[in-house]
């Protein structure tokens, strides 16, 4: 028993000793989440929603905020994971997954999961609905120039019956604009519109989008990179770079894929576990 306080011990003094710059420790995720890749939040709740990236289960893990337990498991059926990228909810109480994870621009299958009620379920299995689509400005799978390979996706939020899409750009030359499309939530194949960009900053290591959420009561939209976060506020309808926008630097980098609001005022942020690193649950206060 002593063996196993002293590890305790020593995991939360050498969090504690750690720099993580703007951001508060929150915890070290269980192992099962060593390749996080989205979180989620419904604002009743106190279980974080996760996800793991591609070659893992088609699973979604509910994680208990204050035992800091694993208290869910939902497998998806005749679903595979082949790039689970990001978490968003709905005020209806749905979740969606986004397989949508295209670093090659190559993928003809990008697909949208939906699980009603996620805490409410009984069983293990589930089968959830599902959105397929494509992007309008896509021709070829994968495309002939370098320079066009641009529809990785990697970060998604609902808002007013639609899902909105935030791409990570993969270009040969690298110029930081993140593409945004529209598509109906809703059953069915559609095609995504793009309806506008955003240019983030110029250096590909810290400056590509990998995670996005959004606060429905104040329509606060946050994106997230390596160690950046962007927050939208006070835009007009769907026009998000209309309205102010705010750039935090972290000062600290590691692989975060995953971000969501705990409320109006405070974020939290997950990165993988990679080369001894990361794996861990963060809180950023705005």
């Amino acid at each position: 028993m002593k063996y196993f306080l002293l590890i305790i011990l020593l995991l939360g003094t050498t969090a504690s000793c750690q720099d993580f710059g703007e951001l508060q420790f929150v915890d070290d995720l269980p192992s099962l989440l060593r390749e996080i890749s989205g979180i989620e939040k419904f604002p009743e709740e106190d279980i974080l929603w996760t996800i793991n990236d591609s070659r893992n289960p088609p699973e979604v893990y509910g994680y208990n905020l204050s035992t800091k337990k694993m208290v869910k498991t939902i497998r998806l059926k005749k679903a595979s994971n082949i790039d689970w990228e990001d978490l968003a909810t709905g005020p209806d109480g749905t979740l969606y997954v986004g397989d949508f994870g295209n670093n090659g621009s190559y993928r003809t299958d990008l697909t949208i999961y939906a699980i009603k009620d996620p805490s409410t379920l009984k069983k293990r299995r589930y089968e959830p609905m599902l959105t397929t689509f494509r992007y309008e400005d896509q021709v070829d799978f994968p495309p002939k120039k370098k320079k066009n390979v641009s529809f990785d996706v990697e970060a998604f939020i609902f808002l007013n019956d639609h899902f909105y899409l935030f791409t990570r750009n993969r270009a040969k030359k690298f110029d930081g604009i993140t593409k945004i499309y529209k598509l109906p939530a809703k059953e069915g194949d559609f095609v995504a519109s793009l309806i506008g960009s955003f240019k983030t900053c110029e250096d590909r290591s810290d400056c590509q989008i990998t995670g996005a959420a959004i606060h429905q009561d104040s329509g606060k939209l946050a994106l997230l990179s390596n160690n950046k976060v962007w927050i939208f506020s006070d835009y007009t309808g769907d026009d998000f770079t209309s309205g102010k926008i705010k750039k935090i630097k972290l000062h600290h980098t590691s692989q975060k894929e995953s971000i969501c609001f705990k409320n109006e005022n405070e974020l939290y942020i997950a990165d993988e576990r990679s080369h001894g690193r990361g794996g861990n649950l963060y809180l950023l206060k705005l």
